[in-house]
């Protein structure tokens, strides 16, 4: 079977559902192929006991994230506070801290060393521009280290450093260790600060979708109605200065232009004719994907309201070293949900099913207390076994990756253009960075005709 359109898009995540919208509102025929049975890409929905939405994927929307909010809003949804009333849970090194605020009351010295860690943090953030962040003061230098090593510079503590550490586990679900301090730079500076990547209220946990994060794109598809095809995953482009020929199964479509709206290294899999530019492919071997899994853990009530706490809790010794309550606002059944991520998440997926459950519950009743090893329910992800994403939160560069080949992120190579988060400038790695991304796109493609 065979389809002409002017413009083919390939991703039916955000990105690439908000392309097709502009595009269509804009006048171009338009056509979506997604790989899989469905539509949301990183963002998933399963169902808790009684029928209610869950997230298994990207779930949350905090203060800043206009894009997304504004979609959220043209589309009729809503947004309800993450639960963040009672004692926070920190532990670092051997000490316990359940604490009010922002502040763990842990050792002064640790975190007196965190708190310099921030402010450096955020000063060289400031100073990357996200735009192009390769030409920045300090690109180069900063380029060529991991995080990990600009951390060990500057930090002046193990336990400054491990709260550092925990940060980079949760925002990237990588380890210091894999990415470039440039990449970690602009990150920061992309969502306005450390703060704002790691609070609840006022940050990028802040709120929640009703109905779960995969409606936004459920609503988008139902807008696209025919345009959006599944089950077609895309294998090869040919492509020249006309146009493109896509191939996904039995089905060929041809367009002037396409839209690239997948993980990075997804991009990669697929077979180009002629082959991308050299920079273009140098760039996206160096880009991979965080790995995380997340687990909702389901329980009769949110018991541990009833001891004063917030739900929320984090470790450096934990294998569940981010904790959330993830309950829906009617407060039943209790949620919590928690992240292995980074290193944490590459043990934990060669563990069989019944150890890493029995891993999760010991982390649980550690910080929440034994009733914790009693749940109704437990709802896991691997997204790094999802075929079509193969990690998240989002991928990152490496080393040297942002200074010699970053040009390449957003620059159409002819009729091929290339959306996702990860191509954002303000947000990279969320949904509202998501939603950036296919806006620009599309002005991308209607300025061309």
């Amino acid at each position: 079977m065979e389809k002409s359109v002017e413009v083919v898009v390939i991703g039916a995540g955000i990105a690439g559902l908000v392309a097709a919208r502009d595009l269509a509102r804009g006048g171009a025929e338009v056509l979506v192929l997604e790989a899989r049975d469905r539509v949301g890409g990183r963002l998933l929905n399963e169902e808790l006991p009684g029928g209610a939405p869950i997230e298994v994927g990207g779930q949350w929307v905090g203060p800043g994230q206009d894009r997304i909010q504004a979609l959220i809003d043209e589309l009729g949804l809503k947004t309800f506070p993450t639960y963040d009333e009672g004692r926070h849970i920190a532990e670092i090194g051997t000490g316990r801290s359940e604490y009010l605020g922002r502040i763990p009351k842990l050792n002064p010295v640790a975190l007196a060393d965190f708190a310099q860690l921030q402010w450096r943090l955020d000063r060289l953030a400031r100073r990357v521009p996200t735009t192009e962040p390769w030409r920045a003061e300090r690109a180069a230098e900063l380029d060529a280290q991991t995080f990990a090593s600009w951390l060990q510079r500057a930090g002046h503590t193990d336990g400054g450093r491990s709260f550092l550490r925990v940060i980079t586990e949760a925002v990237f679900s990588a380890e210091p260790e894999d990415l470039s301090a440039l990449w970690a730079a602009f990150y920061i500076n992309a969502a306005g600060g450390v703060d704002a990547l790691i609070n609840t209220r006022g940050g990028a946990q802040q709120d929640r979708i009703a109905g779960g994060s995969q409606t936004i794109a459920v609503r988008l598809a139902e807008e696209l109605g025919d345009r959006v095809v599944l089950d077609a995953p895309v294998t090869d482009i040919d492509w020249d200065a006309a146009g493109v020929r896509v191939s996904a199964g039995a089905l060929t479509v041809r367009a002037r232009h396409a839209v690239v709206a997948v993980p990075p290294p997804l991009a990669a899999r697929i077979r180009y004719s002629p082959g991308l530019p050299g920079d273009r492919d140098q760039l996206i071997q160096r880009m991979p994907m965080g790995r995380v899994i997340k687990f909702n853990v389901v329980y009769d009530e949110p018991f541990w309201r009833r001891a004063g706490l917030s739900g929320q809790a984090n470790s450096d010794q934990r294998a569940l070293g981010t904790v959330f309550d993830n309950t829906l606002p009617e407060n039943s059944p209790g949620v919590l949900v928690g992240f292995f991520e980074g290193r944490h998440a590459d043990i934990g997926s060669r563990l069989s099913a019944a150890d890493r459950r029995a891993r999760v519950l010991d982390d649980l009743a550690g910080y929440f207390g034994p009733q914790a090893r009693e749940p109704i329910a437990f709802i896991e992800r691997d997204w790094a076994e999802e075929e079509f994403s193969r990690g998240c939160y989002g991928a990152f560069t490496t080393p040297g990756a942002l200074t010699r080949f970053g040009p390449a992120l957003r620059a159409p190579v002819g009729p091929l253009h290339w959306a996702g988060t990860e191509t954002a400038t303000r947000w990279a790695g969320y949904m509202d960075g998501a939603a950036e991304s296919g806006h620009r796109v599309a002005r991308e493609i209607l300025r061309f005709d």
